[in-house]
């Protein structure tokens, strides 16, 4: 897996939805990935091209695009000027089991063109709309309100699972049930809440998923997108950037805190997914230098 080009950073007062602001000058963004899924609404103009996952697309006005949790992305040129990005934190997608059903099923569906959608598109839109509109809006509880919008328009794209067949069926052979599915995110959320436990090896996650460790392995990819290990290493790293702020923690505590069993583990690894030493990405963090 490609770990340049990581991006990380807080929402601005809020620690579940943001809505970007517009760029007028600029046409680009470089390739990165990032924790949380985005959901974007094609600007005006007759160029819009984008990259998601490696594939490369030419949209049309209104198209909306869907770039789900960790998945590589760039604005290779298109108008940023009125576009709309809605970006949802992860661990919002991961709280509820239907909306990380509706990620897993969905996780090859990445645009959703206006000509071959025109009615799903403009459901959509509508809701999108409406969460742009309480974003701007001086109301109280404006994140929490959001947030309910946003699980509208995920209850919305599922409504048409049956239009969108077509789209999603080259995934991969993506078959496992609802159960394992839920088995699945239970382990996730165990190991999230956990990092520090004896043994959080394949073997024992796949004893408390209450499947043979070859299953699991499977399973746990095609939730994830990952493999075991490299996801577990992803969210070690996670839990220890969100532990950086804590001055009061040195980085051997937080390399402990993280699941790290050493120093040079947490060094070797961290280094790997953000393309820097933690003690650097700390200080940059502190300064308020980093570049997102």
């Amino acid at each position: 897996m490609d770990t340049s080009g990581y991006e990380y950073f807080s929402f601005d007062g809020t620690r579940a939805i943001n809505i970007a602001g517009s760029v007028k000058d600029d046409r680009t963004f470089p390739n990165h990935r990032h924790a949380y899924g985005e959901i974007i609404v094609v600007g005006s103009g007759d160029k819009n091209i984008f990259r998601i996952d490696d594939k490369l697309y030419n949209l049309t006005t209104g198209d909306i695009a869907l770039v789900w949790p960790m998945e590589n992305h760039e604005i290779v040129d298109a108008n940023r000027d009125d576009c709309i990005i809605i970006q949802y934190s992860n661990h919002l997608a991961d709280s509820l089991f239907d909306f990380k059903r509706i990620v897993n099923r969905y996780h090859d569906l990445h645009i959703l063109c206006v000509k071959s959608h025109t009615e799903l598109v403009g459901n959509l839109k509508s809701i999108i709309d409406k969460m742009v509109a309480e974003w701007r809006s001086d109301l109280p509880n404006k994140e929490m309100r959001c947030a309910g919008i946003l699980l509208e328009f995920m209850v919305k794209l599922d409504e048409y699972h049956e239009d969108l067949e077509a789209d999603i069926s080259n995934d991969g052979g993506k078959t496992i049930s609802d159960t394992t599915l839920n088995n699945i995110i239970s382990v996730m959320d165990y190991i999230k809440n956990n990092l520090t436990a004896d043994d959080l090896s394949q073997t024992a996650m796949a004893e408390r998923a209450g499947i043979n460790k070859d299953y699991f392995s499977r399973a746990f990819k095609e939730v994830t997108g990952q493999n075991y290990i490299k996801w577990l290493n992803a969210v070690r790293v996670e839990k220890a950037v969100s532990l950086f702020p804590e001055e009061s923690l040195s980085l051997t505590e937080i390399a402990m805190l993280s699941g790290f069993k050493s120093i040079p583990s947490f060094n070797r690894v961290f280094a790997e997914y953000k393309n820097t030493p933690p003690s650097h990405y700390r200080r940059a963090l502190s300064q308020n230098t980093w570049n997102i």
